[in-house]
């Protein structure tokens, strides 16, 4: 068994400047002020388009984005229904010979982790007996833990990404989601500013 931090890996090569420019090209077909264009005009415009929530022109970008995360977060990721969603899948990956993989719950104190390693052990000895035993890989997957670590690819437009970045760093969301979501956030402000410099990690 081997015990793992959530990570993420950005898939796309985003050019952030390139992506302003090219929102607001569609974005002022509406008004056909295309000659306001100049070199510096793109993220004020779409600033301003932001604040007055006319945040459309957002979905014509996207960003695909590789989530390491345990099986509970993914479950909260994709009950956001505007995206693209590909995942590891436990019917299909027998985890007899390469052990399992689990994602580390940071907020337990020493005892409450102890429970939960043991807990994990116990759940990986259950799987490989079960495929010992005949079973496939789908029907020995009922054993595997909320913590099994799983892969998520995740493919948003940039509105449903606002969207996710203010449910999921919100206090109210779990401590694992945000242990993902805030890194992630503060990463897409470093790409494409303008887009997420009004969402905080509150």
């Amino acid at each position: 068994m081997e015990i793992l931090k959530p990570y993420f890996v950005i898939e796309d090569e985003v050019k952030g400047e390139e992506v302003l420019k090219k929102l607001e090209a569609y974005a002022r077909t509406c008004y056909k002020s295309e000659d306001k264009i100049t070199s510096d005009s793109a993220g004020p415009l779409i600033k301003k388009l932001i604040q007055r929530g006319h945040e459309s022109i957002l979905e014509h970008e996207k960003i695909t984005v590789r989530v390491i995360c345990d099986r509970g977060v993914s479950h909260e990721i994709v009950r956001h229904r505007i995206g693209s969603y590909t995942q590891e899948s436990t019917r299909y990956c027998n985890y007899q010979s390469r052990g399992i993989k689990v994602i580390k719950p940071f907020f337990f104190d020493r005892e409450k982790y102890r429970l939960w390693e043991e807990t994990m052990a116990t759940c990986e000895s259950a799987y490989n007996k079960l495929i010992e035993l005949g079973a496939s890989p789908q029907e020995a997957r009922s054993v595997l833990p909320n913590s099994l670590k799983t892969e998520i690819v995740i493919t948003y437009n940039l509105r449903e990404w606002r969207h996710f970045f203010k449910m999921r760093c919100s206090k109210k969301a779990h401590p694992q989601m945000r242990q993902v979501a805030g890194p992630l956030l503060r990463e897409f402000k470093k790409l494409i500013p303008i887009i997420f410099d009004d969402i905080s990690e509150e």
